[in-house]
């Protein structure tokens, strides 16, 4: 049976209804992850745990420690990933509370850590990224949002930028001419080192605004709102996975 492991992001620093049985502290060759790994039971099966920005919310996009989160969870027995990201919308469908599960990605981001090859002096090890998400992962949370009853996108493709500010209105201008349906901090390097480790990876994305440009202006508390909207919409899409997994 498959292990699977959850990543949750803004808004998802802690998972109710998580029977907690042990927090695992780990320590990796690449420093401390950005938490402790909780392991327990959720949805009558046993899953593992990560809050990317610590809990409480503390590290930002770009100070994550992304080989050391995902090394951790790879040590832990995890053998599939469920990502959880706060986004904003670009495609006019991608408006806010809107859910996407991305099928590509593009990376904008400079200076993070993003693999785990790159000090091996003894090969030069490439790794096909052309679908950077798992297929099956893919349709199972497709199939747990239309169960859900949720709007969503069974397609995006996701632009990845370096954070903490948000995006300029040409930045996203820029971005949508690129081909990007949604805007986010934390998709990169998270699902490449992913796939370097051979885990199978794949994001569950909650619009909280539009991105810039899309509206008059961005309110911080129309973002809360959002999450907070959202968020049980998130656990029991997650929890249809596990289940029916």
């Amino acid at each position: 049976m498959t292990v699977y492991a959850i990543i949750g992001g803004t808004g998802l620093a802690q998972l109710q209804g998580l029977t907690i049985r042990q927090s695992l502290p780990v320590n990796t060759p690449y420093g401390v992850p950005s938490g402790e790994i909780q392991i327990g039971e959720f949805a009558g099966r046993e899953v593992m745990f990560l809050a990317r920005h610590g809990h409480p919310h503390r590290l930002p996009p770009h100070r994550i420690n992304y080989r050391a989160n995902i090394w951790a969870l790879k040590q832990a027995g995890a053998q599939a990933i469920l990502a959880v990201n706060a986004v904003g919308g670009i495609h006019p469908d991608m408006g806010t509370g809107h859910f996407c599960v991305p099928h590509d990605l593009v990376d904008y981001t400079s200076g993070r850590d993003h693999t785990y090859f790159a000090d091996d002096l003894e090969q030069v090890t490439h790794i096909d990224f052309s679908h950077p998400y798992s297929a099956p992962l893919r349709a199972r949370l497709i199939a747990a949002l239309a169960a859900e009853g949720c709007a969503f996108s069974d397609y995006g493709v996701y632009g990845c930028t370096q954070g903490p500010r948000l995006e300029t209105a040409a930045e996203i201008v820029r971005l949508e001419r690129d081909g990007c349906d949604i805007v986010g901090m934390t998709g990169m390097p998270e699902a490449a080192l992913a796939r370097e480790l051979e885990l199978e990876y794949a994001c569950l994305a909650l619009v909280v605004n539009p991105a810039a440009g899309k509206s008059s202006v961005i309110i911080m508390a129309e973002i809360d709102l959002a999450l907070q909207s959202g968020i049980g919409k998130v656990k029991a899409t997650l929890a249809r996975v596990l289940s029916a997994a």
